[in-house]
């Protein structure tokens, strides 16, 4: 049912996106028309998830952290989708094996390299995932910038406002003479870090070689840190 239910979306949702967000997509030729590939996004929204979608021809399958699929019907939704749970910080090797499944069935595989929503505006440094992923299933990485959608949905805001959203959409990286080397950290830091740049070139933000540091993830760490502590005592 999932993979009608997904195409029924992209007849009814995604014509709605389209419109009342007026759309504008750029590069969709950039897009493989088969075969496994990633699509590494910059991370402005949570509506990112529904926007890429919304454009792409193809069915796309994305990683979205473990709270989301709490609720009952949203977690209905993200699994007739294609959603992927990634219980974040906890080094989910579940989801990355389901991901890595993905892009050898020759699929669609969304990816957000910054590993969360940037909450200044800036593109920041990429986790080495995205490398180690296309190097393992030896697929290309797509760059792509989306730009409008923190101003559609901010962090912390739960009713979304209209606002244009733009999405341009790269050639592909082609990482090929790197296959088999997905254990160098050099190499994979090296792809990254070009991913990076590729989806600096079209989103137009600032970079920053920093990761963006998650207040949620830090929270949790603090928390747990103290109660290790308490233990001790």
């Amino acid at each position: 049912m999932g993979e009608r239910f997904y195409r029924a979306s992209q007849y009814t949702i995604a014509p709605v996106l389209r419109g009342l967000w007026r759309v504008h997509a750029t590069g969709l030729h950039h897009i493989p028309a088969t075969g496994g590939a990633i699509l590494a996004s910059n991370h402005l929204s949570y509506s990112d998830h529904y926007f890429l979608p919304a454009v792409v021809p193809r069915q796309v399958f994305f990683i979205s952290k473990a709270q989301h699929f709490d609720v009952p019907v949203q977690r209905w939704l993200f699994e007739q989708w294609g959603v992927i749970p990634l219980r974040r910080g906890e080094g989910d090797n579940e989801a990355m094996a389901r991901s890595l499944q993905v892009l050898n069935e020759g699929k669609l595989l969304g990816i957000y390299p910054e590993g969360t929503r940037s909450t200044d505006g800036k593109l920041h440094k990429g986790r080495t995932g995205v490398a180690r992923l296309a190097l393992q299933a030896r697929v290309p990485i797509v760059p792509v910038g989306m730009i409008g959608t923190e101003k559609v949905l901010p962090k912390g805001k739960h009713i979304p406002t209209f606002h244009k959203v733009v999405i341009h959409i790269g050639a592909p990286i082609d990482v090929s003479q790197f296959y088999g080397m997905e254990n160098d950290r050099k190499v994979c830091r090296e792809i990254t870090d070009r991913v990076m740049h590729a989806i600096r070139d079209l989103s137009g933000q600032e970079y920053v070689h920093e990761y963006m540091q998650n207040p949620e993830y830090q929270a949790k760490a603090d928390a747990d840190a103290k109660a290790e502590a308490n233990k001790e005592r």
